[in-house]
């Protein structure tokens, strides 16, 4: 249903108040309390066998059969689907003059980029950028809560958790005529294209003893420097420095890949 102007009035003024807030607002600081830990170490063998046996060879033969330049024309593509969730976070948070820049983006890339295959933006100097809804209630001050594991998602807190719910409702082929069955389509070739692209960079995890550790911390720093746009205070975050749990030995430390 179209928005008319009579309606779109209210909506342009709430939308000046939230922007005007959100410039006032003290970005919530990740935390990395772990509370949840002997839960959290299970999911995370839950999730690390089924990409074991599962998902990490479906992206091993996908990489193997798709050529290089056709995977990164898929992978762009799917980036430019999504960039959609980028813009109204930024909105949402508070910068409109990003939320301009990465508009011209998407239309570049959607236009002359052909859907997006082509990333012809980045060549004429519009850099790219990432935000989601839980980069949003960070911004507006909400404390990240514990370190969250999410079945088959992975990395999380109690503020980034809910956030995918709302991201699922920012997404493009939802308010599109598209079936269902292209629309999981795509959402499955999108995750066995993420993790093909993962493959290279997995040998330090692969090495590490705990690599639950490992992979917590490097996620919540990782979030901390997303949240403030490359320039997070220069307190550090608190590292769980904890000997590793006796249950470790249930995810097979250095375990060669399969």
């Amino acid at each position: 249903m179209s928005i008319t102007a009579r309606s779109s009035l209210p909506l342009a003024a709430s939308l000046l108040v939230l922007l005007s807030l959100a410039g006032c607002a003290t970005p919530g600081r990740t935390s990395m309390d772990d509370p949840w830990k002997p839960m959290n170490r299970g999911l995370y063998a839950f999730n690390d066998t089924l990409d074991r046996y599962a998902v990490k060879p479906v992206a091993k033969g996908y990489k193997a059969v798709l050529p290089t330049w056709l995977r990164s024309r898929l992978s762009q593509f799917f980036l430019n689907l999504g960039y959609p969730a980028t813009m109204i976070n930024q909105l949402l948070q508070g910068k409109p003059v990003l939320f301009a820049q990465d508009t011209g983006r998407f239309i570049t890339n959607t236009t002359l980029g052909l859907a997006g295959f082509f990333d012809v933006a980045d060549r004429m100097g519009m850099p790219a950028h990432e935000e989601d809804f839980g980069q949003t209630l960070a911004v507006w001050g909400t404390p990240s809560g514990p370190y969250l594991v999410l079945p088959f998602y992975g990395p999380s807190t109690a503020r980034d958790a809910p956030g995918r719910v709302v991201g699922w409702f920012m997404s493009v082929p939802r308010y599109l005529d598209v079936p269902p069955a292209v629309d999981y389509g795509l959402k499955g070739l999108e995750a066995i294209d993420t993790r093909a692209n993962l493959l290279s960079s997995e040998a330090t995890l692969e090495s590490a003893y705990d690599r639950y550790g490992v992979m917590r911390d490097a996620w919540l720093q990782r979030r901390e420097y997303l949240i403030f746009d490359g320039a997070p205070p220069e307190e550090a975050l608190e590292l769980d420095e904890e000997i590793p749990d006796d249950d470790t030995s249930s995810e097979t430390p250095n375990a060669p890949p399969p």
